[in-house]
């Protein structure tokens, strides 16, 4: 079997998914941006190839090196990158060269733009926000009537895009008058405000569309505003088998699996994003309840992936590496399970506690403490300290520690 992974230095950490994918006798490829000699060399010693490319949006390039891995391995089995850029490249090279363990360009717009995603979470029983799409100025009635609907404020952010760093706030109509006073640069939607937290359901699913591995990752902190606001804070990995503070467990991994299926995801991981309402939203949802926010065909970000496997003491990496291989979790799913809580520090703000106070209080529970690269510290946070815990409780405890100011 041969698989193509496109950008396999990216996240660094993504040795891991080529070391799995090697373990059971998959031909790994690799096409990346960073030369050779910059690869992690754990990545290095598990590839059975790497072709350097500077540009891996040029598709007629793109073409070339799939073309060559194919004259000298045969056919292409899998093309994935796992990585939110390169999802519609991945489905152009699958079609130019019938590889059909992924999605095509024609099934991109369900998969990349929130207006369409939302078809799929009503078909999954998921509640979701009401919208309208927009442009620039011509459409400065149909925001300021759509606000009279639901009331301020709005919520605004590209139908097409990833993260949360072009996203904006609308408070009243001079707002949506100020937004709205020239031509945008792409379309965007317009939403409902949710005063909620994030909360994700992750997994990993069969040919079938059955989630063979599901997790749940909470963050209280609303990401838009710790991109925007500039703050510090924490999240944490929740394994479905341990009880939720936040949620109604059951009747979300139940949603969460019919989504699944309504997505039509297979053999893949997914990062799926919902609101838990703070307070009731007329027409809409009560207080506790969950309404879909978007839905992202590839791991969830950053380190998280390691968060989730010291949550359920197991290896995501190589339950998909499984699902590849032998279309089945082998995986063993009975160790005993714990909440995984990453908490995050920001260079420029002075904190009481030092990193040895912590690594003393905390020894036995620490999972891992780094920094992050600058192009994810914009979004994550400067370090990072990860541990795992039996309560919730403690898990905050933990954070409140690590972040307090001095």
């Amino acid at each position: 079997m041969n698989f193509v992974f496109v950008s396999p230095n990216f996240p660094r950490r993504y040795y891991k998914w080529v070391e799995a994918l090697r373990e059971r006798g998959i031909v790994v490829l690799g096409i990346g941006d960073s030369p050779y000699y910059d690869l992690h060399p754990r990545l290095k010693a598990a590839l059975n190839e790497y072709y350097f490319l500077p540009d891996l949006s040029d598709f007629p390039r793109m073409k070339e090196a799939v073309s060559y891995f194919e004259k000298k391995y045969g056919k292409i089995d899998y093309i994935e990158s796992d990585n939110e850029w390169w999802l519609e490249m991945d489905a152009k090279l699958r079609a130019a060269f019938g590889v059909d363990t992924g999605f095509h360009p024609d099934e991109m717009r369900r998969i990349k733009a929130k207006s369409a995603m939302k078809e799929c979470f009503r078909a999954g029983g998921a509640k979701t926000m009401r919208y309208v799409l927009v442009d620039g100025p011509e459409d400065l009635d149909k925001v300021l009537s759509f606000a009279k609907e639901v009331g301020y404020p709005l919520f605004a952010k590209p139908d097409v895009g990833v993260g949360a760093s072009d996203s904006f706030k609308l408070k009243n109509d001079d707002d949506v008058r100020s937004f709205l006073s020239k031509k945008l640069s792409e379309t965007h939607i317009v939403e409902e405000y949710i005063d909620g937290t994030i909360v994700s359901f992750d997994g990993i699913c069969d040919s079938k569309g059955n989630a063979v591995f599901m997790s749940s990752d909470h963050f209280p902190t609303p990401i838009a505003d710790i991109v925007n606001d500039g703050l510090d804070f924490y999240y944490y990995n929740n394994p479905f088998e341990l009880p939720f503070v936040d949620l109604d467990r059951e009747a979300f991994k139940k949603t969460g699996q019919a989504v699944v299926k309504a997505f039509g995801i297979k053999k893949r991981m997914f990062h799926i994003e919902f609101f838990v309402l703070k307070e009731d939203k007329p027409g809409l949802a009560k207080k506790g309840d969950f309404v879909a926010l978007e839905c992202n065909m590839r791991p969830p970000g950053g380190y998280t992936p390691d968060l989730i496997d010291y949550g359920g003491s197991l290896s995501v990496y190589e339950i998909y590496a499984d699902v590849v291989a032998y279309d089945e979790n082998r995986q063993d799913m009975g160790k005993e399970k714990f909440y995984a809580f990453a908490s995050h520090r920001l260079d420029r703000l002075k904190y009481r506690h030092s990193i040895d106070e912590i690594r003393a209080k905390f020894a036995p529970s620490i999972t891992m403490i780094g920094r992050y690269p600058p192009h994810m510290a914009a979004v994550m946070g400067d370090q990072f300290y990860y541990a795992k815990f039996k309560t919730v409780d403690e898990g905050l405890a933990f954070d409140a520690f690590v972040r307090e100011k001095a």
